[in-house]
């Protein structure tokens, strides 16, 4: 494994271990909970939203080291953006995750976001990463049912 390929597992881990924003909001104007049946990982996504800016997120849950730093990496690039701009992360980074070539050199300009560039290579890794972020979504649209990665 390579030095950049080290330094990106070493963030998921992080991430996993010690989730930022993983509290929920005390005032937030949507929320969507998530379920993965396949791995029992569970998530709350909590939004604050100001007009079309996303002014606080947090999370609650449980579930792998991959969901779980996939829900804490998302609120910490998402905060502070206006929608249109969350949904072209979501765009990204699904497309890196799903169809993407893997390697994080390709999807620089996604951040922190492309230490999730390897997870392409494990199928049933993708909907444990992708998890937090169709449960955002749902928030942001006021869906209420239970969103589910099947």
């Amino acid at each position: 494994m390579g030095e950049i390929e080290d330094l990106y597992q070493d963030l998921i881990l992080d991430h996993s271990r010690t989730p930022r924003n993983f509290k929920k909001l005390e005032k937030y104007t949507q929320s969507a909970e998530g379920f993965n049946p396949l791995c029992g990982d569970k998530v709350t996504i909590y939004t604050q939203c100001e007009g079309d800016v996303l002014k606080e997120v947090s999370f609650q849950g449980s579930g792998c080291a991959i969901s779980k730093a996939s829900a804490s990496i998302l609120t910490t690039v998402i905060k502070n953006k206006k929608l249109d701009e969350i949904k072209n992360l979501f765009e990204k980074f699904h497309h890196m995750v799903t169809e993407g070539s893997g390697s994080q050199e390709d999807f620089k300009d996604l951040g922190k976001l492309s230490a999730f560039a390897g997870v392409k290579e494990f199928p049933i890794r993708v909907k444990c990463a992708t998890l937090p972020w169709h449960t955002l979504k749902a928030a942001l649209e006021s869906k209420r049912e239970v969103i589910s990665t099947e």
